[in-house]
């Protein structure tokens, strides 16, 4: 019975809960997990636990709801997805949005959505604090390469395979951006008077690829695509090719090369070691010999004042 009872009790306490009892005055009521719209593009997220709940203090109330991700990648594709179309830039954290009347943040591998309250900043650090297993790996640099001129306000998307890819750029089939490889997109809306324009700059792991990429790309009907180092960004049927043209430039890859160098100390100079050995040799021949012009001056002292009797002398009894 004991054994049953903990494997019914295991699931519900491998599911550790996310939102805090408290949120500054307001107190949590019942934890509950809401449905999910697109469970498939969760899971392309790497949904790993999500929940809500009520926060109320006297009258005030909001509904705070939790989402954690599979990496930070995963919490910024959300990110863009969940962000309302008439969301701000907020200052609550470098991904971050707020409305009127709520936030949207993300910190780490964690989506937090706040309705009808903003909390303040020591509020959120207290919530963000008492996660656990957070990453905060470095975010994807692919959406610092989509251009901002005429980008529509929060119509970025980004990509992490064919779930994503069927929802916000359905003409673009799966196989041709081939996730397989590792491909990772990010999608902007361009406004221009001829009207909008969707683009989509895919990252693939190596530059060889991407040059494949490039070519299956500009197969696919009214294409118009550009290869960048392993970039590739495509146009499809631009209502105004002019403009696309200046889009599609504006896509420059920038390598960055970093070099893991070692720095050589003081202590792996061998000149220095020989100074420190003999400083260290003279430290303690003068500790020698103070310590022994101490000793003899005691025992000189404690002999004059016994009147030349050794203070520790061996008693004989010259029994000869």
């Amino acid at each position: 019975m004991k054994y049953l009872l903990s494997a019914l009790l295991l699931p519900g306490l491998s599911m550790a809960a996310i939102l805090p009892d408290s949120i500054g005055a307001y107190q949590r009521g019942a934890v509950s997990q809401p449905t999910l719209d697109n469970r498939p593009l969760w899971d392309e997220y790497g949904l790993k636990n999500w929940e809500s709940a009520a926060y109320q203090n006297g009258k005030a109330k909001f509904v705070a709801t939790a989402y954690q991700l599979g990496d930070t990648t995963g919490a910024l594709a959300a990110f863009d997805w969940q962000r309302p179309q008439d969301a701000k830039p907020s200052t609550a954290g470098e991904l971050s949005a707020e409305t009127a009347a709520g936030l949207l943040l993300v910190h780490g591998n964690y989506l937090f959505s706040f309705s009808g309250y903003k909390p303040t900043m020591p509020e959120l650090d207290a919530v963000t604090g008492a996660l656990l297993n957070v990453d905060n790996t470095a975010l994807p640099s692919l959406p610092g390469y989509l251009p901002s001129e005429g980008l529509v306000a929060n119509s970025q998307r980004y990509v992490l395979g064919p779930a994503g890819l069927q929802k916000f750029a359905p003409a673009i089939p799966p196989s041709v951006a081939a996730f397989h490889l590792g491909a990772e997109a990010q999608l902007g809306v361009f406004h221009n008077r001829k009207g909008d324009l969707p683009v989509a700059i895919f990252n693939y792991p190596t530059p060889q690829m991407a040059i494949q990429k490039a070519a299956d790309f500009e197969k696919l009907s009214g294409a118009m695509a550009k290869r960048s180092g392993p970039l590739v960004a495509v146009v499809l049927s631009p209502p105004d090719p002019d403009f696309a043209e200046r889009l599609l430039s504006q896509v420059r890859y920038q390598a960055e090369v970093t070099r893991d160098e070692y720095v050589p100390t003081r202590r792996d100079n061998i000149g220095n070691l020989l100074i420190s050995a003999f400083v260290l040799i003279g430290i303690l021949l003068v500790f020698s010999l103070v310590s022994g012009l101490a000793f003899g001056g005691v025992r000189a002292y404690l002999r004059r004042m016994r009147h030349g009797q050794e203070p520790d002398a061996m008693i004989t009894l010259h029994l000869e």
